[in-house]
């Protein structure tokens, strides 16, 4: 990825719309981990848009639930990538039921595959959006 997991926080969350994935660096000094974040999110978004999840596949050492449907369904999902003052999130978004509860799927089970204390159930916005 490019930066240490131990100067980062990573978070999950649902959206009415789909969801957000973001990570930022925990010393808001590090410009270094800010932009390799940065970085990583914006290479998550276009592989995701592609319908490319081989990253969580590889991390997790199973494909998490909502991503063969999230694949199926890529026309009707959009991934963008957004800078935030410590990093960066991926805004996931889609009008498709089916393709939303994939993407609500996907991101509960990272929330648990990551310990990251996030709500699974959906919010507005993210802390980092408001």
């Amino acid at each position: 990825m490019g930066f240490s997991h131990d100067k980062t926080a990573h978070h999950f969350h649902l959206t009415p719309e789909g969801g957000l994935i973001s990570a930022s660096a925990t010393d808001a000094a590090d410009v270094a981990t800010r932009d390799a974040i940065r970085q990583h999110l914006q290479h998550i978004a276009k592989a995701f848009s592609a319908g490319d999840f081989s990253l969580p596949m590889f991390i997790h050492g199973q494909e998490p639930p909502g991503a063969s449907t999230m694949k199926r369904l890529s026309a009707r999902i959009t991934y963008t990538s957004e800078d935030t003052p410590s990093g960066a999130q991926v805004v996931i978004r889609t009008r498709d039921a089916e393709a939303l509860k994939a993407v609500h799927s996907f991101l509960q089970f990272q929330i648990r595959e990551h310990r990251t204390g996030d709500s699974a159930k959906v919010v507005e916005q993210s802390p980092e959006r408001k």
